[in-house]
């Protein structure tokens, strides 16, 4: 299989390069508007200058290619998408933004689709709602899914405890648009920054609020079968209050691009970070017995051959590569794939869902 990859900044490289390990992988080509990056630990992937605002020259790329996995800023996931349908090329994607997933799924719908459409790839949205969908699958009636994802750096000195570990763009995006949950079973909004509360894991506490985007499709998979269904970003105690003094109180939400200059200017990007990936479903099974499970982990980064990679670049690359590696074996149908659609036994089968999610970290 070629795969194409948008997008050749930390995520993009961090896929070709567990991709490059991948028998299913026949060759893989990373695009991006810059000439000058390195490659440096990529053995077999190759680089294209292309500008991928200008669909003439995404579609000359597209058509070479087996499947795209679009590793760009969200805002430019619905034009790619376009030009895929267009071409009859599966597409895959990283976003947490609702709008752009929307827009995949009309294309996906499409009359005469014969190819894949999977957005929300990644880890949340991603593995997150393929173990919180298998564990809420694996109970008769279920009271309450909790998805709970904090990507932090292992040590932080600053106010607001937190430094840049991934795309500021897509930070702010879902610290600033409204999410969903479910309710008594039923479809609810939910405000960002909202739903605080404390969780202790290996004796460390954290704080959980709303964001949007990492409970993905979900809530319409789970309505009226789940009660409570909710997703929260988990950071360090105290970060919460600064944002929404920021976001909130000063009023710069509706100015997301000052938000992400200001961020990427003067907060500083950390390579020693952590993942901590936290499910925890309560219903009864089929004898009738109330059940708790749980599929709790700490995820810290690892060098792959021969490059460092940080905890969230490794987490987001393995959930796109084993879902890929699933549809390379026919494991999809052509259309809209939901990321609950996906079994954790199957996810755990592949070889970077296995190695990240299953393994000890």
């Amino acid at each position: 299989m070629k795969i194409g990859i948008i997008g050749a900044g930390k995520v993009g490289t961090t896929i070709a390069t567990l991709l490059e390990s991948c028998k299913f992988c026949k060759s893989v080509t990373l695009v991006d508007s810059r000439a000058d990056i390195d490659l440096k630990g990529l053995k077999k992937s190759k680089l294209t200058q292309i500008d991928v605002t200008k669909p003439k020259q995404l579609e000359k790329f597209v058509q070479g290619v087996n499947a795209i996995v679009s590793a760009a800023p969200y805002f430019l996931n619905q034009g790619i998408a376009e030009v895929c349908a267009k071409a009859g090329v599966s597409y895959f994607d990283l976003t947490e933004d609702v709008e752009t997933t929307n827009f995949v799924r009309k294309l996906a719908a499409k009359k005469g689709n014969k190819v894949i459409f999977m957005p929300q790839c990644g880890l949340a949205p991603g593995a997150i709602n393929i173990v919180g969908g298998s564990l809420a699958s694996s109970l008769s009636s279920v009271r309450h899914c909790r998805m709970r994802v904090g990507a932090l750096p292992d040590n932080a000195s600053n106010q607001m405890k937190y430094y840049l570990s991934w795309s500021t763009a897509g930070l702010i995006n879902e610290y600033c648009k409204v999410g969903e949950a479910l309710y008594e079973g039923r479809l609810v909004t939910t405000m960002p920054l909202d739903g605080m509360e404390l969780i202790t894991i290996d004796g460390t506490e954290y704080e959980a609020f709303n964001t949007s985007g990492g409970v993905a499709t979900m809530c319409e998979t789970f309505e009226n079968k789940v009660q409570d269904l909710t997703y929260k970003t988990m950071r360090y105690p105290g970060h919460r209050d600064l944002m929404k003094f920021l976001l909130v109180d000063l009023n710069l939400a509706p100015r997301q691009e000052l938000v992400t200059q200001i961020f990427d200017q003067e907060v500083p990007l950390t390579e020693s970070d952590v993942v901590i990936f936290y499910v925890s479903v309560v219903g009864n099974d089929t004898d009738g017995r109330l059940k708790q499970r749980s599929f709790i982990k700490k995820i810290y980064g690892d060098t792959i051959v021969g490059r460092k990679l940080n905890a969230i670049q490794l987490t987001t690359a393995a959930g796109v590569c084993a879902v890929l590696e699933l549809y390379a074996k026919g494991r999809f149908a052509p259309g809209f794939v939901k990321q609950e659609s996906v079994s954790l036994k199957d996810f755990l089968s592949t070889r970077w869902g296995g190695k990240v999610y299953g393994g000890d970290n």
